[in-house]
């Protein structure tokens, strides 16, 4: 496959801070590609090096071919960029903000009212700005890095502070965006948001990649049991853990839980007790892959 980006021990000092610390990886053409980790993992820095906006101190950047550092020109027609603070021009329309953002790279009014179509935002093209939704502004930051039609697109933690039906909705978008044949590159602290939209992931920390492959793949090397839940009370505890294949039960008042390896097992015994009243059953998940890798700690 071809690579439309390939980096190689890239690295970004702010003082005593190390924000990228020898970060190597590849997205091929055509792909949704996720770069997860909490704040400060460096995930941005090392989007906005990609991007052509910081000097990386060491390594080698490639972008379509083409270095992206000192800023070069025959790039921006062919890239995308959603920034993670999104600024527009001041008491414009949404309508004059596109067709303003797509005056910079020649492209006519019309196609500046198609992309309101693509973007959902038809019914607000005589809107101030100031005057959209979160998640109305965020679809308008996104129409304006495709108003241009690039090749590539970066978006850089597009559904932050969004409601979840604003960020269904956007998820909605941005696989349109996908399916169209660009590749997007993605930054999210949303484990769910990358397992649903990205075909892989880099989970950073630390300025470093700690693992890199489909969600899926990353999911399955974790090797972590199932937990199978029901109503509390329709199965004693010990009886529980007594079942076959059972590792640990608990009973919180609200639901039983059951840890397994073997939830097949598990679920047929309890079905011979008559004991699947509310049965919900959760395996691994990017989530789990992510708390693994970087710790339970909280970081503001």
């Amino acid at each position: 496959m071809v690579q439309t980006i390939e980096v190689s021990g890239l690295c970004k000092r702010y003082g005593d801070v190390q924000a990228v610390d020898g970060v190597t990886f590849g997205v091929e053409e055509g792909e949704f590609f996720g770069i997860l980790g909490p704040n400060g993992a460096g995930k941005t820095t090392t989007l906005e090096i990609i991007e052509g906006l910081r000097e990386a101190d060491e390594g080698d950047a490639s972008v379509l071919g083409l270095s992206p550092w000192p800023r070069n020109p025959k790039l921006l027609p062919r890239i995308g960029v959603q920034l993670q603070a999104s600024s527009f021009f001041e008491r414009l329309t949404t309508r004059e903000q596109l067709q303003t953002f797509g005056s910079l790279y020649g492209v006519p009014s019309k196609k500046a009212d198609a992309m309101m179509e693509l973007v959902g935002l038809a019914d607000k093209a005589d809107v101030r700005v100031e005057k959209l939704s979160g998640g109305q502004a965020q679809r308008l930051s996104i129409a304006c890095a495709l108003v241009h039609d690039p090749e590539l697109v970066f978006l850089d933690e597009p559904t932050a502070a969004l409601d979840p039906q604003a960020r269904r909705n956007l998820w909605d978008l941005l696989r349109q965006i996908s399916t169209e044949g660009r590749t997007v590159v993605l930054t999210t602290h949303y484990m769910d948001e990358a397992e649903i939209l990205c075909d892989r992931v880099a989970i950073m920390d630390s300025g470093r990649i700690l693992r890199l492959g489909p969600p899926a793949v990353l999911v399955r090397g974790l090797d972590a049991p199932a937990r199978i839940s029901v109503a509390s009370g329709v199965l004693d505890v010990a009886d529980a853990r007594l079942l076959p294949s059972a590792d640990e039960a608990a009973d919180d008042g609200v639901s039983l839980t059951i840890t397994t390896r073997d939830p097949s097992a598990v679920v047929a015994a309890m079905a011979a007790k008559d004991a699947l009243d509310g049965v919900q059953i959760r395996g691994a998940t990017l989530e789990d892959v992510f708390l693994e890798l970087t710790g339970r700690e909280y970081r503001a």
